[in-house]
């Protein structure tokens, strides 16, 4: 008797002895996007999934004959449902890459899941330099941490600014960052006066600040997540601070351009160096930035939807290269040595580490037609990370 499932096994075996599906089956490649679009990391999610979509609405849906499909799922920021959904796009979605990951933790945790699927994970958010040698299989479009510290530290003594206290949140980006800097800074003659590192749980940061204040130091140089900037800079004001004559210096995530206008006047004079303003001048940029905000009620994007509009870049790029082909180790392949003209400026991803490599900027907050804008001032081209081995 043929029954329901000796047919289904009978077209399994026919099917897997195919060199290749049928075309029409080839003309869809699904991208899965992982973030946290709920919960306390959403404004991440959704800062990369307008960048993504400005990508797709600037330079349309279809790359190398192939119709492109973004499954978008919610991973509220908890690494085990970020590798559950990983599996599933994988295997039940039949997915041909991964991208997102708000988080270290969330990065990390896919590693195995590219590893056995053999499929790429472009990293948009994520910033641990950890992260790059758990799988061959990633690439990343946002920045390793000290990528942004180095010129910092750079800029600092070369301003006179040569007795700092760091001051860091307490996990990985912020001791990443913490090395960077304070490598950099000795090597250029600068002097480390006390290292804070304040429990990333904690958002009270007024105790820590009190202890910078009683150091005496010429400045201050602090990352600490960008949900939490406006926090940091209220507080950095109301314990005297900015009063006892120390400079604030630190990441572009103090200053983050989705959240800087909300900060206020608190933030005026603010030096940070990072990969991305939402003022960069450039053609790239300004048809970025009209499209994010056309897309969401005006939204002003920032780095992470900027990673966001780069993983989709890199991904297309890719599907060129080898012609549509959506072999994992083809595409990962594919994606070594890629370089364009960002809405951040000119990228290229290392061939050697799978990571990106970028020019960072020095930025002062200031006022520019009523908003407040991270303004450049000076760039430090092609800027690896210096934990890369």
């Amino acid at each position: 008797m043929i029954t329901r499932r000796t047919l289904m096994a009978a077209t399994g075996i026919a099917l897997s002895g195919l060199v290749a599906l049928p075309a029409a089956a080839q003309e869809t490649v699904k991208i899965g996007l992982i973030l946290p679009m709920t919960g306390p990391f959403a404004s991440t999610g959704h800062q990369v999934d307008a960048g993504v979509k400005a990508y797709m609405a600037l330079n349309g849906d279809t790359v190398a004959g192939k119709k492109i499909e973004v499954v978008l799922r919610d991973d509220a920021g908890v690494a085990d449902q970020t590798r559950r959904i990983a599996q599933e796009l994988v295997v039940n979605d039949g997915v041909k890459m991964l991208m997102g990951f708000g988080l270290t933790p969330l990065a990390m945790s896919v590693a195995p899941v590219l590893n056995q699927a053999k499929i790429p994970a472009i990293i948009t958010s994520a910033t641990t330099s950890a992260i790059m040698p758990q799988s061959q299989y990633f690439a990343r479009t946002s920045m390793a941490g000290p990528q942004s510290a180095v010129p910092v530290a750079t800029w600092a003594v070369q301003n006179n600014l040569k007795r700092v206290v760091t001051l860091v949140s307490d996990y990985g980006p912020g001791i990443d960052i913490e090395q960077g800097f304070t490598n950099q800074f000795k090597k250029e003659g600068g002097t480390i006066v006390e290292a804070v590192r304040v429990p990333l749980a904690n958002p009270d940061f007024a105790p820590f600040l009190q202890r910078v204040r009683d150091a005496k130091p010429d400045a201050v140089f602090a990352f600490v997540p960008s949900g939490v900037g406006s926090l940091f800079m209220k507080q950095f004001i109301e314990r005297g601070l900015a009063d006892a004559g120390i400079k604030l210096i630190g990441t572009g995530d103090i200053t983050d351009d989705d959240l800087l206008n909300g900060i206020g006047p608190a933030a005026k004079g603010v030096i940070t160096g990072h990969f991305y303003s939402a003022l960069h001048d450039s053609p790239e940029n300004k048809a970025f930035v009209e499209q994010v905000k056309k897309d969401n009620k005006g939204m002003r994007p920032n780095f992470m939807s900027v990673g966001g509009y780069d993983a989709m870049t890199l991904a297309y790029a890719a599907l060129k290269k080898t012609e549509g082909d959506t072999d994992g180790t083809k595409l990962i392949e594919a994606m070594k040595g890629a370089s364009w003209v960002s809405p951040r400026g000119p990228i290229t991803i290392d061939p050697a580490t799978r990571d990106i490599v970028q020019d960072i900027y020095m930025r002062e907050v200031k006022e520019v037609d009523g908003e407040l804008y991270n303004v450049e001032f000076a760039t430090y081209p092609k800027i690896k990370d210096p934990n890369a081995k």
